[in-house]
């Protein structure tokens, strides 16, 4: 019987030697996991009394993952992805949004920033969101001569914002695996993942500004709308939006009222924007925006923008459909990601662009990124489990502790490890591997010695450092020799752009994400802020 350090010092090198060879993850893992109970226990009784033995802990694991319900979400988001990269919607937020940016410096890297955080908000799904803003936005950029490197980097970074933007997968199957709210996950992302948003978005506008030449302004054109009478225009679209918007919470409003359903009850919350009470308000904000399109701005002026902007209503109308149905206690997560694919769809039937082809390729699309997912999951699930009947996370448990660092610097240490893993594994297997693990540690550690300023409440320490997690996986999709979101770019890419070249583009914005990061580790309060 080999010793746990031993042990554990053989399942680092295997692994890495075996995805050195191109082994997929999963398949390591689930040989790494019978390598493991082999080593650790009498390798003729895994076998001897079927479903009671070593190896019956792997099928728990296994069935465990495999049977839960909001493991069903992540094909939905998947689905829902590749509907919206194969349709136009996409393709009209970028022109809507070019509409209003194109006259700025640096505006089509601006636009693409905004796009790829719509986008996340929607999705949650990485890849999908690279290559769609590869296809769109980086011919855009090369053809007006921006600089090759800001285009790469803002394409990439921004593409991988869904990590941090919920509903993201990454935050999901944190959940999953730590049995912590998803809810409360996705509250607790959302301001970090706008703060890191905003420093790719404040790096383009002060770089270019710096630099003019990395981001030429496009030839002016005389029809469009200038200064002024553009700021008037978007005024008039979001006022005839909110028009619309308004109008639907009134009726739903006046439903629930004629049916009874907004009655209060004693122990139930009260229906967000739909008690007797929030009819005034609604009412208010309606006659508000019919005054700026009807008097202030004019019916002309506020139609002309809208149809200038009306690309962007159905990404607000697919992002308000699943968050706003998970924030509003509507649906659960699971539910919300297929109410998300039946409003892409819907749309795409009214738009005439959800032909049978860009279905059945969606699907296809769908089944082989699951399947890969669900063999990672399964083979890491493995794992970890062979790993934890070893009493692996103990003696790793153990070994931090005892190197009698101080709180911040355990953190720190386990941070390290996440960029270093980051560099060279997929996040599914280092959430599966590495949490059951971590996790427990952090929990255990004093609460008010976490951060530097300010503390984190002790029953918030899971969502935290799901979120510190999350942070530094955005880092890993860009890290070499492997970030995931170069091979997407390159996929798409024109045949001159290396993936040297890729990799030189990533840099500053790999310098954001790590500044990114130490906001989070620095202010813990800032994740738990909403919650």
């Amino acid at each position: 019987m080999v010793d746990i350090g031993t042990l554990s010092l053989i399942i680092l090198l295997a692994m890495f030697a075996l995805l050195a060879i191109g082994m997929p993850l999963g398949f390591a893992s689930a040989f790494l996991a019978f390598v493991t109970l082999a080593l650790k226990f009498d390798a003729s009784i895994l076998f001897r009394d079927f479903g009671q033995g070593p190896m019956s802990v792997l099928g728990q694991a296994v069935y465990r993952q495999m049977t839960n319900y909001v493991l069903i979400s992540v094909p939905l988001f998947i689905f829902m992805a590749a509907l919206l990269e194969r349709s136009g919607i996409a393709r009209d937020m970028y022109s809507s949004l070019n509409v209003w940016l194109s006259r700025t410096r640096g505006g089509i890297a601006i636009v693409t920033s905004i796009m790829a955080v719509i986008m996340a908000a929607m999705s949650g799904i990485i890849g999908g969101e690279v290559v769609l803003l590869g296809l769109i936005a980086l011919p855009q950029m090369l053809r007006l001569g921006y600089n090759q490197n800001l285009a790469i980097g803002t394409i990439c970074a921004s593409g991988s914002l869904g990590t941090m933007i919920p509903p993201s997968i990454v935050l999901i199957f944190y959940g999953l695996v730590t049995e912590t709210s998803i809810k409360a996950l996705f509250t607790a992302a959302f301001l970090p993942g706008f703060m890191l948003a905003s420093f790719f978005l404040i790096y383009i506008i002060v770089r270019t500004r710096m630099n003019t030449s990395l981001a030429p302004l496009p030839e002016d054109d005389p029809n469009d709308p200038h200064g002024r009478e553009k700021g008037l225009m978007f005024l008039g679209f979001l006022s005839r939006f909110t028009m619309w918007f308004t109008g639907f919470l009134l009726l739903r409003a006046l439903f629930f009222t004629a049916t009874s359903t907004n009655t209060v009850r004693e122990g139930e919350d009260p229906i967000a924007l739909g008690m007797v009470s929030d009819i005034p308000w609604i009412i208010g904000a309606f006659a508000i925006a019919a005054l700026l399109v009807y008097v202030v701005i004019g019916r002309e002026r506020s139609a002309r923008g809208w149809e200038m902007g009306k690309g962007l209503i159905a990404p607000i109308v697919v992002i308000g459909v699943v968050l706003g149905s998970i924030y509003m206690g509507i649906t659960g997560i699971t539910e919300a990601a297929g109410m998300g694919v039946v409003a892409v769809f819907v749309i795409g039937m009214i738009r005439r662009e959800m032909t049978f082809d860009i279905v059945w390729d969606s699907l296809l699309r769908t089944l082989r990124s699951t399947g890969t997912i669900i063999w990672v999951t399964i083979g890491a699930a493995s794992l970890a489990a062979a790993y934890t009947l070893a009493g692996g996370p103990t003696y790793v448990a153990n070994l931090i502790v005892g190197a009698d660092l101080p709180t911040m610097g355990i953190i720190l240490v386990m941070m390290l490890i996440f960029l270093i893993m980051g560099m060279f594994m997929d996040w599914i297997g280092i959430v599966l591997l590495i949490m059951p693990v971590f996790l427990p540690i952090v929990v255990r550690l004093p609460a008010e010695e976490i951060g530097w300023l300010g503390t984190v409440d002790p029953r918030f320490i899971p969502i935290w450092f799901g979120v510190v997690f999350c942070m530094n996986m955005q880092v890993s999709f860009l890290s070499p020799p492997f970030g995931p979101a170069a091979f997407y770019l390159k996929s798409v890419a024109p045949p001159h752009i290396t993936l040297t070249a890729i990799f030189r583009g990533f840099l500053p914005f790999i310098v954001l994400q790590l500044i990114a990061l130490s906001v989070l580790l620095t202010w813990p309060p800032i994740v738990t802020l909403f919650l």
